[in-house]
C-alpha cells in the first residue's frame, strides 16, 4: 500500500489520480508513511478578464474583432502608405476615439470585478498553526490547514468538520448562497477524533473536485500511538461547502480540503464570456452589404477610369503632360493604387461613428435604468443596477424567461394558513372563538363534536410539536420572557407572538411554520434536551417525550416520521407527508373526509402536508429499532436497507388531519408572470425545490391554470412501469410528443393561452434526475433523439417547471434552449449564487438584491430589487431601447448612404479623377458633429408609445419581437430612401448649374460650391428626417436638433472666412457666404429639402391610426394612441 501510494504521488500530475491525500495541520503521519506534501491550488477566487498586464492587448484584439473597426484601420493605414485624395486624420481621428471610450468602459467595469474579488481573498480568517491562533487573509489558505470559523462567518473554503462548540458534536450551516435554501443543515463532525486538535494525527483521502454539491465521498486515517490507524467514512454530511455560512453554533474547526477555484462553489460557476447582443449581429450583416456596395462602387469608378482614359488625348492631354515616374509605373500596380483611392474616397459609407453613437447610447441610456424611481425599493433603500450596459435592447427581444422560485417568485417565508382535524377546517382567527382560538367552518356537527374533537385536536397538535426535526434557537436570557408571552396567550384572546422572542431552527422552512402553528393555538414546542422533547400544553403543564428514533424525510418516499416514547411508557409513531404518500397507508374511510380540504387547499397554491399517528406494541418497535440500527451501520446500499424499514414501520396508521402553509408569492409575482406571457414569452421555472412545492407555486402564479393538463417526467413517473429507466423514459418522452406536439393544433407565434382556450394548454414537469438521463444518456443514437424530443415537447407547453436542479443543470437547460433552432433570446433571473452558472449562460442575467446573498446580483447583467420590476424593465424600457437603437442603425446608413452617393455621382462628371465633391473639413465633421448629437438625443429619449401604455398592452412587445425593426425589409426601405434622397440632391444641384450665371455680378459657381450647395441640402433633410421621425420631443431634441443646424451654418462662415495658417490650400475661402448671396441658390435648397421630405410629410398626414397594433410602430403618435385608448 505504501508503494503504490508513494507511486501514485511522484507519478506526475496530481489531476490524473482518482483521489487525493491530504494531512490535517500539514503534521506528518507515523514514520511508516512517507510525507511528500502534495501540492494543491490557492485560495483566491478570480471573476475578473484582464490584468494590468494584459490589458492593451487582450481589449485590443477584441476590439479589432469588429469588422467596423478591424476595416477603419485597415483603411488609415492605406491612407498614410498610399497617396489618396483625403487626409488620414479624417478616418484616423474618429477610430481613436472609438477604440478609446470603449477601452475606457469596459476597463472599468473590469476593475469592479477586481474589487468584488478582492473583498472576498483579503477577508481575515482564523487559522490553527504550530497550537497558534493566526489571522490570514482568506487567499492564504492551503490545503491541510485547521481553520477556526465562528457563528455567521462564511467558510473560507471546503473543510471537513473536525470540532464543533456544541455539544453534540453538530452545527447548523445555511447553504442560501450555494443552493437557493435559506433553511438549516445539520453537519456532524467525523466521530472520535481528538478533542485537542493540536494532537490529532490525521490523513484524508478523498475524492478530486467535482462540482456536485450534495456528492462527496472520502475517509479519514486516525493514527493513535502505536495502534492500528482508526478509518472513518467521510460523507456530504461532513464537509461545509464555501460561501455557506455557520448559524446558531459559537465555532467550529475544519480543515481545507478544497481551496480556490477548485472549490464546489467556484466549479458552479460559468466563466464569464462576453455578451454580444442580437443587434450587433444585425450590424454586422448590414455593415457586410454596405461594403460589397463600396467595393462595387470603387471597382465602377476604377473601371470607368481606365475606359474613359483609353480614348486618344483623354490620359495625357496637353496641358497635363506625365513626368518620366509616372510613365515608369506598372499599370496593374497604378490601377490597384487607383482602386484604394476610391475605395478610400468612398469609406464613409461605412458609419465608424455609428459604433461611438451606440456605445454612448447603451452606456448613457444604462443611467435611465438606474434612476427609474419604479424601480426603488424602499424595505432596502437601493434601485436597480446596471452591471452590463452592452445588453439594453436585448431586453426588448426576449424569448425565453428563465426564474428561480424560492427568494424570487416567493418570499421565502412560510406561513400557517389553515388545518383541517377529522374532516373539520379549521381556520385561524385573531380573536379567541370556540374550541380555543379554532374557528370551525366546514361540517354541521361542529357543536355537537365539540368534545370529542378536543382529544383528536390535541392529538394533532402534537403531532405538529413532535415530527420534525427543528432545534430552538440558543436564547440569549429570555426564557421567562418566554413563559409570559405564552400565558398571555392563553390569557388574552390578542395573539402575542412567542416566535419573537425565540427563534426555531430547521431544515425547511415549513417545519418552522407548523411549530409556530401549534404555538397559536396552545401547544410549545420547547426545544429538545438529550433526546426528550418537551411541550409546553394548552393548561401549561410541560409535557415530556423521550425521542427514540427519527425517520428521515427523502424525496422519494416524500414523508418523515418519529417515535416518541410518552412518560406513561407507550411508544407512538406521528407520520407527516404529502398526501400521495400518506393516503395509501391509512384507513380509508379516514381519507375520504379529508382528501376535500387537501385537494381544495392544494389548488389554492398553499403546501399541504397530512399527518398520521400509530400506536406501537413492544414487539413492533423491538423490531423497528434492530431494523434501524442494522440498516444504519451497514456501509453498502445503506439507503435501501433503510427505506426498508421505514416502509414496513409506517403501515396501518390513522390520518388526523392535514395542514395548509403558504409560501408567499413576491408581491404582483402572478401579475408579472400574466404579463410576460402576455408579450409572448415562454416562462421556465428551474429550482432545486421539490416538486410539490414548486407546482404548488407555478399554479399561485398563474403559469398553470386549472385546465393545464401537466406531463410529468420524473423519477417517480419512471418507476411506476417497473421496467428500465431507460425504456419508460422513451416510452413516456414519445406519448407526450404525440400529445404536445403532433396531436396539438398548430399554435401561431406568440398567442398566449387566453386566445388558444381550444387547444388544451400544457405544462411540463422534470426533475434533476431524469434530466441527466436525458441530456447525458448513453452514447448512441438515442442522446440526440431524447433531446429532440425534449425540446420540441417543452417548445409546445405554456410553462416548464424542471425541480430538484443542480445549479450546472440550470445552465444546460439554458444553453440547450439557447442553442435551439432559431436562435432564441433568453434571460435569466436568479437570487442565489445557485443561480449564477444559468445567470452567466444567458443572453440577458438578471439578479434579484434578495435574501440571499449578493453573488447573483455580482455576476448579472442587470440586478432589480424585486421580480414585479421584470415587467417594466422588459415591457417598457427593453422595447423602447430596441426600438431606439434599430432607428439609431438604420438612419446611420441612411445618412452615410445620402453622404456618399453624390461623390460617387461626382466621379461620373469629373474624368474619374479621385476629385473629392466635398471639402476635408465636411468630411471629417459631417459624423462627428453636424448629424451625430441630434440621433443620439433620439437613441435617449424617444418613446414613440407612452410607457404606461406598453405596460397595459404586453401583446405590444410582440410587435418586435424577433428583431422586427433590424430585418432586410426595413433596411431595404431605408437604403432605397438613401439612394432617392441622394440621386435627388445631386441632379436637383446640377439642374442649377445648368444656368452658368448664378450670381448678381454674372460670374461662375466653382466645383466647390456645387459641393457646399449638396452638402448643405444633405445636412438639413437628413436632421429634419430625424424630426419628423421624433414622436417626443423634449427641450434636449429641441435643442440638439436646432443647434446642429445652426453650428453648422455657424461653422461654414467660420472656416470660409478666415485664412487659416496651417492649410496648404484653402478650398472654402467666402465659398458659403458666397453661395449664399445667390437667390437661386437659396430657391434650390428650400425646394430639394421639401421634395427629399415630401414622402415623409404625406405619410403623416394621411395614414390613419389603426390601432395598437399597426406594424409601423414609429408612426403611432403618443396622441393619437390615446384617442384610440379613449375610443375603445
Amino acid at each position: 500500500m505504501l508503494r503504490r501510494r508513494l507511486n501514485r504521488l511522484l507519478s506526475g500530475d496530481e489531476r490524473r489520480v482518482d483521489s487525493r491525500t491530504i494531512y490535517v495541520g500539514h503534521r506528518p503521519c507515523p514514520a511508516t508513511e512517507a510525507f511528500i506534501p502534495p501540492k494543491f491550488c490557492d485560495n483566491r477566487i478570480v471573476s475578473s478578464k484582464y490584468t494590468v498586464w494584459n490589458f492593451l492587448p487582450k481589449n485590443l484584439f477584441e476590439q479589432f474583432r469588429r469588422i467596423a473597426n478591424f476595416y477603419f484601420l485597415i483603411i488609415f493605414l492605406v491612407q498614410v502608405i498610399v497617396d489618396t485624395p483625403t487626409s488620414p486624420v479624417t478616418s484616423g481621428l474618429p477610430l481613436f476615439f472609438v477604440i478609446t471610450v470603449t477601452a475606457i468602459k469596459q476597463g472599468y467595469e473590469d476593475w469592479l470585478r477586481h474589487k468584488a474579488d478582492n473583498e472576498v481573498n483579503k477577508y481575515l480568517v482564523t487559522v490553527l498553526e504550530d497550537g497558534r491562533r493566526t489571522r490570514k487573509e482568506s487567499e492564504k489558505i492551503k490545503v491541510g490547514d485547521v481553520v477556526e470559523v465562528e457563528e455567521d462567518e462564511t467558510f473560507p473554503c471546503d473543510l471537513i468538520l473536525l470540532q464543533s462548540s456544541r455539544d453534540d458534536d453538530t452545527c447548523f450551516v445555511t447553504t442560501a448562497s450555494l443552493d437557493g435554501e435559506s433553511n438549516h443543515k445539520t453537519h456532524y463532525t467525523v466521530p472520535d477524533t481528538e478533542k485537542d486538535l493540536e494532537s490529532l494525527n490525521a490523513t484524508i483521502e478523498c475524492e478530486q473536485p467535482q462540482p456536485d454539491l450534495y456528492k462527496f465521498v472520502g475517509r479519514m486515517h486516525i493514527y493513535k500511538n502505536d495502534q492500528e490507524p482508526a478509518v472513518r467514512s467521510l460523507g456530504p454530511e461532513n464537509l461545509l461547502l464555501k460561501g455557506a455560512t455557520l448559524k446558531n453554533t459559537q465555532k467550529i474547526f475544519g480543515v481545507a480540503v478544497y481551496t480556490g477555484m477548485e472549490t464546489k462553489m467556484a466549479l458552479n460557476y460559468q466563466g464569464k464570456s462576453q455578451k454580444r447582443s442580437a443587434v450587433e449581429k444585425s450590424i454586422n450583416a448590414f455593415l457586410l452589404v454596405y461594403l460589397c456596395i463600396l467595393v462595387s462602387k470603387a471597382l465602377v469608378c476604377t473601371t470607368l477610369k481606365y475606359v474613359w482614359q483609353s480614348n486618344p488625348g483623354q490620359d495625357e492631354p496637353w496641358y497635363n503632360q506625365k513626368t518620366q515616374r509616372e510613365k515608369d509605373t506598372n499599370l496593374y500596380l497604378k490601377m490597384f493604387t487607383d482602386f484604394l483611392s476610391f475605395m478610400v474616397l468612398f469609406n464613409f459609407i461605412i458609419p465608424v461613428s455609428m459604433y461611438v453613437t451606440v456605445e454612448m447610447q447603451k452606456f448613457l441610456g444604462s443611467f435611465f435604468i438606474a434612476w427609474d424611481k419604479d424601480f426603488f425599493d424602499p424595505e432596502i433603500q437601493e434601485g436597480a443596477l446596471v452591471n452590463t450596459s452592452d445588453l439594453n435592447e436585448e431586453l426588448g427581444q426576449v424569448e425565453y424567461v428563465f426564474t428561480d422560485k424560492t427568494g424570487t417568485l416567493t418570499q421565502n417565508n412560510m406561513e400557517f394558513i389553515e388545518c383541517c382535524i377529522d374532516g373539520f377546517q379549521y381556520k385561524y382567527q385573531d380573536a379567541a372563538s370556540e374550541l380555543d382560538g379554532f374557528c370551525v367552518t366546514d361540517g354541521p356537527l361542529s357543536k355537537l363534536q365539540q368534545k370529542a374533537g378536543r382529544e383528536k385536536e390535541e392529538l394533532f397538535l402534537r403531532a405538529l410539536c413532535l415530527c420534525h426535526t427543528v432545534q430552538v434557537k440558543e436564547s440569549t436570557g429570555q426564557g421567562d420572557g418566554l413563559m409570559n408571552q405564552v400565558d398571555g396567550l392563553e390569557l388574552d384572546g390578542e395573539v402575542v407572538r412567542p416566535e419573537d422572542q425565540r427563534g426555531f431552527i430547521a431544515s425547511s422552512p415549513d417545519e418552522v411554520a407548523l411549530v409556530k402553528g401549534a404555538m397559536r393555538y396552545g401547544f410549545t414546542f420547547l426545544g429538545l434536551e438529550s433526546k426528550n422533547m418537551k411541550i409546553l400544553n394548552r393548561n401549561n403543564d410541560v409535557e415530556m417525550y423521550e425521542l427514540l428514533h427519527v425517520l428521515n424525510f427523502d424525496p422519494v418516499r416524500r414523508r418523515m416520521s418519529v417515535i416518541v416514547r410518552t412518560k406513561s411508557g407507550d411508544t407512538l409513531l406521528f407520520c407527516k407527508g404529502a398526501d400521495s404518500s400518506i393516503f395509501p397507508r391509512v384507513r380509508q374511510d379516514e381519507v375520504d373526509r379529508i382528501r376535500m380540504h387537501v385537494e381544495r387547499n392544494a389548488t389554492e397554491g398553499y403546501r399541504t402536508l397530512c399527518v398520521a399517528y400509530k400506536k406501537l406494541t413492544a414487539e413492533e418497535y423491538a423490531q423497528a429499532d434492530t431494523g434501524l440500527r442494522e440498516a444504519r451501520l451497514a456501509l453498502q446500499d445503506r439507503e435501501e436497507k433503510l427505506m426498508a424499514v421505514y416502509n414496513q414501520v409506517e403501515t396501518g396508521m390513522s390520518l388526523v388531519g392535514a395542514t395548509a402553509v403558504e409560501d408567499r408569492l413576491q408581491e404582483e409575482a402572478a401579475e408579472t408572470m400574466e404579463a410576460l406571457q402576455g408579450a409572448g414569452i415562454k416562462v421556465w421555472v428551474l429550482t432545486g425545490d421539490k416538486m410539490e412545492t414548486a407546482k404548488s407555486t407555478c399554479y399561485a402564479c398563474r403559469l398553470f391554470q386549472r385546465g393545464t393538463e401537466l406531463l410529468e417526467l420524473t423519477v417517480r413517473t419512471l418507476e411506476e412501469g417497473g421496467r428500465k429507466r431507460e425504456e419508460r423514459l422513451h416510452e413516456l418522452l414519445l406519448d407526450y410528443h404525440k400529445k404536445a406536439v403532433q396531436d396539438a393544433a398548430p399554435v401561431k407565434a406568440g398567442v398566449t393561452r387566453s386566445w388558444s382556450t381550444a387547444n388544451q394548454d400544457y405544462g411540463f414537469i422534470i426533475d434533476g434526475a431524469t434530466l441527466s438521463m436525458v441530456l447525458n444518456s448513453s452514447p448512441d443514437a438515442n442522446s440526440g433523439l431524447y433531446k429532440s424530443l425534449f425540446l420540441q415537447i417543452c417548445q409546445n407547453c405554456t410553462a416548464v417547471l424542471c425541480c430538484r436542479m443542480a445549479p450546472l443543470q440550470k445552465a444546460q437547460i439554458v444553453k440547450m434552449v439557447k442553442n435551439s433552432k432559431g436562435g432564441p433570446i433568453t434571460l435569466s433571473i436568479g437570487d442565489g449564487a445557485n443561480d449564477v452558472s444559468m445567470i452567466l449562460e444567458a443572453h440577458v442575467g438578471i439578479g434579484i438584491k434578495g435574501k440571499e446573498g449578493r453573488q447573483a446580483v455580482r455576476n448579472s447583467d442587470y440586478a432589480i430589487p424585486k421580480l414585479k420590476h421584470l415587467k417594466k424593465l422588459l415591457l417598457a424600457h427593453g422595447h423602447l431601447y430596441y426600438v431606439r437603437i434599430a432607428h439609431l442603425v438604420q438612419y446611420f446608413f441612411y445618412k452615410n448612404l445620402c453622404f456618399i452617393l453624390p461623390q460617387f455621382l461626382y466621379q461620373f462628371f469629373c474624368g474619374y479623377s479621385q476629385q473629392p465633391l466635398y471639402d476635408a473639413a465636411y468630411l471629417t465633421m459631417y459624423n462627428i458633429c453636424f448629424t451625430s448629437m441630434p440621433i443620439l438625443a433620439y437613441s435617449l429619449l424617444e418613446q414613440h408609445i407612452y410607457m404606461e401604455n406598453l405596460l397595459d398592452n404586453a401583446t405590444l412587445y410582440r410587435e418586435i419581437a424577433k428583431n422586427a425593426m433590424l430585418r432586410w425589409g426595413p433596411f431595404l426601405y431605408w437604403t432605397l430612401l438613401g439612394i432617392f434622397h441622394g440621386l435627388l440632391f445631386f441632379f436637383g444641384v446640377r439642374c442649377l448649374f445648368s444656368n452658368p450665371a448664378l450670381q448678381d455680378n454674372g460670374q461662375v459657381f466653382g466645383n466647390w460650391s456645387y459641393g457646399t450647395i449638396v452638402f448643405t441640402v444633405l445636412v438639413f433633410t437628413v436632421t429634419l428626417k430625424l424630426a419628423l421621425d421624433t414622436r417626443h420631443w423634449t427641450w434636449i431634441n429641441h435643442f440638439v436638433i436646432w443647434g446642429s443646424l445652426a453650428f453648422y451654418v455657424f461653422f461654414s462662415f467660420f472656416w470660409g472666412g478666415i485664412i487659416w495658417p496651417f492649410l496648404k490650400q484653402q478650398r472654402l475661402y467666402f465659398v458659403f457666404a458666397n453661395m449664399l448671396s445667390s437667390v437661386s441658390a437659396w430657391l434650390v435648397i428650400i425646394l430639394l429639402i421639401l421634395l427629399s421630405l415630401l414622402p415623409d410629410i404625406l405619410l403623416v398626414v394621411l395614414r390613419k391610426p389603426r390601432g395598437p397594433h399597426a406594424r409601423q410602430i414609429a408612426a403611432v403618435t403618443p396622441l393619437s394612441y390615446k384617442h384610440l385608448k379613449e375610443r375603445e
